[in-house]
């Protein structure tokens, strides 16, 4: 299971940022040893369902601790049988414009 997902206070703090709470997501995922990439929209994360959802369930606890209000989105490719698709959907995406001229 491969799952995109982004989480944040849906308030900001005094200076606008929710780089903070965030931050305390990005720990937790990072942290559960499971495959994972974070860029400036989404974190992405690679494992089995539960211990997948229950990365996301964390982090977003980790949100809700710095504010009452918490926005949640969350996209996932269950396809049961494949790993490694984090590198390995890029990798084919690469291979075919490395064969465009």
């Amino acid at each position: 299971m491969l799952v995109a997902f982004s989480v944040a206070p849906s308030a900001s703090d005094s200076s606008g940022s929710v780089a903070k709470a965030v931050a305390e997501a990005v720990r937790i995922v990072r942290e559960s040893g499971l495959p994972n990439e974070t860029n400036a929209m989404f974190t992405l994360v690679e494992g089995e369902w539960d211990e997948v959802m229950d990365v996301v369930r964390r982090a977003t606890e980790a949100v809700q601790a710095a504010a009452p209000r918490v926005s949640l989105v969350l996209k996932a490719d269950i396809r049961p049988g494949h790993t490694d698709q984090l590198r390995t959907k890029v990798q084919r995406v690469e291979e075919y414009l490395s064969d465009t001229p």
